[in-house]
């Protein structure tokens, strides 16, 4: 299960992050609102932690602005305030729970598996867009009877791109969510963006991945 922790303060976020992928899940973190947005929007995310003060745009900003977009990912809100009017709002903007901090990692989880159980969530295994299915489990990447193993970067990269569906994803954005604080460049996304179409053309897909000039790339079906 994917998790996206959205937090300003960098230890407690790599905590959190640490906390569930001690649990077994696969946790991402992003220290502003407005990068934070942008990965759930996404839709590639099956929960989120959110903090309430954020910079660039605040959490109960962010979740209202999921909601209006029609995301229903369950999100649990972190806050170290205490007043019933500052949770209230979170709730009303369309957060799912509420937890104060300081918090213990028992009370994090719990909060997690009950958020999904009430939603009524499944754990994907496989996510899919036009005629090619990816596994998340063994990262192969399929159409009809063909497949093709993806490596790490691949995998991530090609996640990403097919959780956004037909939304541009920018060379910034996929920098950052799938090298992280490294010192790759653009390059290393336009290696991994042409290792995919050629898998893509491998398995015979008919989807492609656009290049938009300025903007980034995104998912397109040949022919439509």
């Amino acid at each position: 299960m994917n998790v996206l922790v959205i937090e300003d303060e960098r230890n407690l976020a790599d905590a959190i992050v640490h906390i569930l992928e001690g649990d077994s899940y696969h946790a991402e973190a992003f220290y502003d609102g407005r990068s934070g947005l942008r990965a759930a929007l996404s839709g590639t995310y099956d929960a989120i932690v959110l903090d309430v003060m954020l910079p660039g745009m605040d959490g109960t900003e962010l979740v209202h602005e999921l909601r209006r977009q029609g995301i229903a990912v369950p999100v649990l809100m972190l806050t170290a305030r205490t007043s019933t009017d500052d949770k209230v709002r979170g709730l009303d903007a369309g957060a799912d729970d509420y937890m104060t901090k300081p918090f213990e990692a028992p009370e994090l989880l719990a909060r997690l598996r009950a958020l999904t159980r009430r939603r009524g969530d499944v754990m994907l295994d496989e996510i899919t867009f036009a005629d090619v299915t990816l596994d998340l489990t063994t990262h192969d990447l399929a159409c009809a009877d063909s497949s093709v193993h993806l490596s790490g970067k691949e995998f991530e990269v090609m996640r990403i791109l097919m959780g956004s569906s037909a939304r541009v994803v920018s060379k910034q954005d996929l920098l950052a969510r799938v090298w992280g604080d490294t010192d790759a460049s653009e390059n290393s996304v336009e290696a991994y963006i042409s290792f995919l179409r050629k898998k893509l053309a491998h398995i015979g897909s008919g989807v492609q991945i656009t290049t938009l000039r300025m903007l980034g790339y995104r998912l397109e079906v040949f022919g439509e």
